[in-house]
């Protein structure tokens, strides 16, 4: 419909929300039947790649800015995550769910368990920021004027990780690239960053 709140992904969580409460199955038992799906997002997340080899001429060419605005993103995600769960006195188990949610699953949850968080919770808060970052990031790119679609590709890929990536592939094949290339470099930096950061704490 072209419309961002028809997300594939909140339609499929609304869904199975709905077909848990009504049917009566707990989590573990939909885990246990979605076994194979879930081992599948890995390689469908590697496949992502193949828009980044069809752009990677612009890719190279763009590099240094491309690596200069995922690095601004990283940061002050982090950042703005660590300063609102101090300013807010959350627990430091929260704190530390919460700071990788702006990376794919793949590597936020292991991520969160290593420096101490609740993977539960670092798995939504994961899911909830790519859907907001994919309903509103078309909006956004329209009111601050973000024509340029490799800053789109930066942002969205950066911001939103794989579901912001899928909204990016709509936008362009150019900007999709850009928003694959970002996530991964995002989730490289947020791994590098966040043990560091968790012993200031």
């Amino acid at each position: 419909f072209k419309l961002p709140i028809f997300n594939p992904i909140l339609i499929g969580m609304i869904i199975v929300i709905l077909t848990l409460k009504v049917t009566g199955l707990g989590t573990g038992e939909y885990q246990q039947g979605v076994k194979l799906m879930s081992w599948l997002m890995t390689p469908a997340t590697v496949c992502l790649a193949i828009s980044m080899y069809e752009q990677v001429q612009v890719l190279k060419k763009r590099a240094g800015m491309i690596l200069a605005g995922v690095a601004a993103g990283a940061i002050s995600s982090i950042a703005m995550v660590l300063v609102i769960g101090l300013l807010c006195k959350f627990d430091t188990d929260l704190i530390l769910s919460l700071l990788p949610k702006s990376v794919t699953t793949a590597i936020g949850v292991p991520l969160s368990q290593l420096t101490g968080g609740v993977a539960a919770i670092t798995t939504a808060t994961i899911i909830v920021t790519g859907i907001v970052a994919s309903v509103i990031g078309p909006f956004l790119c329209r009111i601050f004027r973000l024509t340029d679609e490799v800053a789109q590709g930066v942002a969205f890929g950066t911001a939103g990780h794989v579901v912001g990536t899928a909204k990016a592939n709509e936008l362009s094949p150019l900007t999709g690239a850009v928003s694959s290339l970002s996530l991964v470099v995002a989730g490289l930096m947020t791994a590098l960053v966040l043990p560091v950061l968790v012993n200031l704490i």
